[in-house]
């Protein structure tokens, strides 16, 4: 099956900025509404990836050798730890194949979670037949683990804020999850009830914290990028 994306992001106004910067890693925060990474279509060049290796004019320089060993996605926003140098990438790709990172997200879920917080385990899969979504399914679907923790409820319309610690890192899993407990993200265009996805003009999810090895002194650090929401 021949998979054909015809998206085309809109122009980010926002822009990319760093929280924290030495000679091995960059912490990023990545604005709601930008790529990770430049798509193959020339009209989606502009992402994070290709602001930072030609710089944001007379805001960030260029960093020629960044690499992102993570991604977020397009409307996601939040904390991106970036590689500067061959050793630091390789170092970081190996800590996330590992899973030893940590991260945490605040979301903002349509309705009250009954539970003040849990674990969500529904295995995804890919969906070919609705390309770019992904699906639950006990068959083919490979395993996923959410946490979760309720930080505080709202009225009118009821809301829950979230805060979400992914154990693995499917594609789309915060989303997907929060859709199969019938709480789906605020914003979400993909996983979406009648009404989800009108009570926000961007995606609610936003990567808050994470936890990681620094590449060259192995030391531990903590990343935080506080929440707009």
């Amino acid at each position: 099956m021949n998979i054909i994306d015809n998206f085309i992001a809109p122009v980010c106004h926002e822009f990319v900025q760093i929280l924290y910067q030495d000679q091995d890693i960059l912490l990023i925060n990545k604005p709601s509404g930008l790529l990770s990474l430049s798509g193959k279509n020339p009209l989606n060049r502009d992402s994070v990836h290709h602001r930072l290796v030609h710089g944001q004019p007379g805001v960030t320089p260029a960093f020629s050798q960044a690499k992102l060993p993570h991604r977020l996605d397009f409307g996601t926003s939040g904390i991106m730890v970036v590689a500067l140098t061959p050793t630091a990438t390789v170092h970081l790709n190996k800590q996330f194949q590992e899973g030893t990172i940590k991260k945490h997200y605040n979301a903002i879920l349509e309705g009250w979670v009954s539970a003040n917080e849990g674990v969500i385990t529904a295995p995804i899969a890919k969906d070919k037949s609705q390309f770019p979504l992904v699906k639950i399914c006990s068959i083919t679907g490979k395993s996923a683990t959410s946490h979760f923790k309720v930080l505080h409820r709202f009225n009118q319309p009821r809301r829950s804020l979230v805060q979400f610690t992914p154990i693995s890192g499917r594609t789309h899993q915060l989303r997907i999850h929060s859709l199969s407990i019938g709480h789906p993200i605020l914003g979400c265009d993909l996983y979406h009830s009648e009404s989800s996805q009108q009570l926000s003009r961007r995606l609610l999810l936003h990567a808050r914290d994470i936890y990681f090895e620094h590449p060259l002194t192995c030391e531990p650090c903590h990343g935080h990028c506080a929440s707009p929401f």
